[in-house]
């Protein structure tokens, strides 16, 4: 291995051995603790630690990274304290995740780090959102991204290179190709003799280094840095190394080649690098031996400490409190003057009026810039708020709600059109993965709101009219809205944009233009969790939301004489089960109306809630009316035989004679 370390400080040289000697220490000491079950699984970085040390050292303290598993060698040079690392691995209160998740599934703002989820490929979306922010704000700094060889299968990867093409965005793209994907060899995961020739394809600069060779990782990232804060661009870096061991312990090497460890065991990065300092005159052995019993010493005192921590403890109130970033909300007054607008108005007047109270508000999606969305909500932005904060996006779900999540992260906020809810299934991983679960798991908010126009009754069939809030209603740490009117609509789109917290929000299409209602002018906001009694009686309870609540009225308008109290829940997630079960207490009946199919639907689990809560009160049994057990048709004959208009007025009668 030949080193070159021209234009590199004595001290600098050094301090690389010195890192990644810790790195190797602390991994060696881990698989002891494994072999003794003293922590429950490790992914080893052994013979790739030049990556991780050369580039973090590379980097600004202030420039964020987004590591793998096998990057230890970053959180060292970061300095983040042992004692940390050490609780984080054996699931105890002081680590950073509380015991709530292992390896370096975590984040550190205060380290500028952001570590992995276990499906890999959101990340890199992620980096491409932090670096978008920075631009946006004119904070000159580059973000640099890792990923395994096997990751860049995943449709994350290329979305997340495109993007970032694209915009330009300052992202360093770095792949550890070191030979497998668990045991998959890389001749079974890609077929090019490259993966830095995809660089290219994307318009994109990309380099190909010898990733056990710390200078040579160190001086190229140096200089690309430099390069990339002058002329900012996604660059994409392929490091080549080997892994010494298992994916995971468990999972050995059995599948290796002898002969191919014996090659990569000749090319250690640590021992060969050691070998040529001490050539410089940079090392001695006293000097070494003296580092070996520093680092020894440090990690006994830490693992000393963590040891005698308790074990995490189960504390209910605890668990459930972090799963949502404390939100403050704000009751902003109406205003006395008000104007007749419809649905579609009120979202886009709703937008339009948080993009002004917020400054740092980004708007992503396709075709929203000049064309104004598919449903011109977003009409004439680019000409008030510029490209920079309005900004159409590739045919991408999956990167750009990432992207939404890094841009949160930096400390900015984001609204996502989804063109059709329906589309969300491509960003469902981020979605139900990344933003729903990062503050319970490091305490990191997800200030995202994803738009969703919804729903049938249009002719638009099964990929444009599905009302798919039962996805995500089932998933905690996801707040989840569902407007029917106007004024509701442009309120609680305002607390949404407000709240820390990922929020759906779901527009009905069909209510888009075919809905008005008097709407204050000004800015003002509407509490989540507290559902609209639109109409009071003591014979039956009607809940429902969505443009199903107007299906509901019309049932009643053509039965003036029913005196039901017809609910309209306004939010999913929180549900205001208070105003259900006291109506349901007054009345004794309870039909629920949903517009999605019956099964697992948001209708089964208030009629279960209020079969728990309520039975006493119950005169005849709750009644569910949603649409049937088939994908949406196109045909309209065939979606009036789908939705459950016709036949809830039946239900409902049948229910009041019970």
């Amino acid at each position: 291995m030949k080193y070159q370390n021209k234009g590199i400080s004595d001290a600098t040289s050094v301090l690389l051995y010195q890192r990644m000697l810790t790195s190797r220490m602390i991994e060696e000491k881990m698989l002891i603790l494994l072999r003794q079950g003293k922590i429950s699984k490790w992914f080893s970085g052994i013979g790739q630690e030049a990556v991780s040390v050369g580039v973090t050292t590379a980097l600004d303290e202030a420039e964020y990274i987004l590591p793998m598993h096998r990057n230890l060698g970053v959180f060292v040079s970061r300095g983040i304290p042992l004692n940390r690392l050490f609780s984080q691995w054996q699931g105890k209160a002081n680590g950073f995740t509380k015991g709530r998740d292992r390896s370096f599934h975590f984040g550190s703002q205060e380290h500028k780090i952001v570590g992995m989820i276990s499906h890999l490929g959101p990340q890199m979306g992620v980096a491409d959102g932090i670096a978008l922010a920075q631009t946006i704000m004119g904070d000159k700094k580059v973000t640099a991204v890792f990923t395994g060889e096997g990751g860049t299968s995943e449709g994350d990867f290329h979305e997340a290179l495109n993007i970032a093409s694209v915009w330009n965005l300052p992202v360093l793209f770095c792949i550890e190709n070191n030979g497998y994907g668990l045991s998959t060899p890389t001749k079974e995961q890609y077929n090019c003799e490259n993966l830095v020739d995809r660089g290219p394809g994307y318009g994109m600069e990309s380099h190909f280094v010898d990733g056990n060779n710390v200078l040579e990782v160190y001086t190229l990232i140096d200089s690309l840095r430099k390069s990339m804060l002058s002329h900012p661009r996604p660059l994409l870096l392929e490091f080549k190394t080997f892994r010494m061991r298992g994916h995971e312990e468990a999972s050995g090497t059995k599948y290796v080649p002898e002969t191919l460890m014996a090659k990569w065991a000749a090319k250690d990065p640590l021992e060969n690098y050691e070998t040529f300092l001490q050539e410089e005159g940079l090392l001695t052995d006293s000097r070494i031996a003296e580092l070996k019993s520093e680092i020894t010493a440090e990690i006994d005192t830490h693992l000393k400490t963590v040891f005698a921590e308790e074990s995490v403890r189960y504390d209910k109130s605890d668990e459930l409190n972090d799963v949502y970033k404390p939100f403050d909300f704000k009751v902003i007054k109406i205003g006395n003057n008000t104007e007749k607008i419809r649905f579609v108005d009120a979202i886009s007047q709703g937008l339009r009026q948080a993009m002004e109270q917020y400054q740092n508000l980004v708007v992503m999606g396709q075709d929203i810039a000049d064309y104004g969305g598919v449903f011109k909500i977003t009409e004439g932005f680019v000409q008030e708020f510029g490209k920079e904060r309005v900004r159409n996006t590739p045919i991408c779900e999956s990167a750009v709600v990432s992207a939404a999540m890094g841009l949160s992260i930096a400390g900015m906020k984001a609204v996502v059109e989804m063109q059709f809810a329906d589309f969300a299934s491509t960003g469902f991983n981020p979605i139900v993965n990344y933003l729903a679960k990062s503050h319970y798991r490091w305490g990191e908010k997800a200030d995202v709101v994803i738009r969703m126009p919804c729903g049938g009754d249009v002719g638009a069939g099964p990929f444009h009219s599905q009302t798919n809030e039962a996805w995500f209603t089932k998933t905690p740490g996801l707040k989840v809205v569902y407007p029917a009117f106007p004024y509701d609509a442009k309120g609680l789109l305002a607390t949404a944009i407000a709240d820390p917290n990922p929020v759906l929000f779901f527009e009905h299409k069909g209510l888009y233009r075919s809905v008005d209602q008097e709407v204050p002018t000004d800015y003002y906001t509407l509490p989540f969790g507290k559902a609209s009694i639109l109409r009071s009686g003591d014979a039956i309870t009607i809940v429902s939301y969505g443009a199903a609540v107007h299906w509901a009225m019309d049932t009643l308008a053509k039965h003036p004489g029913i005196q039901a109290e017809l609910i309209d829940l306004r939010t999913l997630a929180p549900l205001d089960t208070e105003t259900i079960f006291r109506s349901v207490q007054k009345t004794g009946k309870l039909i629920i109306l949903q517009e999605d199919s019956l099964f697992g639907g948001v209708a089964s689990d208030i009629s279960a809630l209020v079969t728990e809560h309520c039975f006493a009160y119950l005169d005849g049994p709750v009644k569910r009316v949603a649409s049937e057990e088939t994908p949406i048709p196109f045909a309209k004959n065939l979606e009036d035989g789908y939705l459950p208009k016709g036949r809830f007025e039946t239900e409902l009668l049948d229910l009041l004679a019970y």
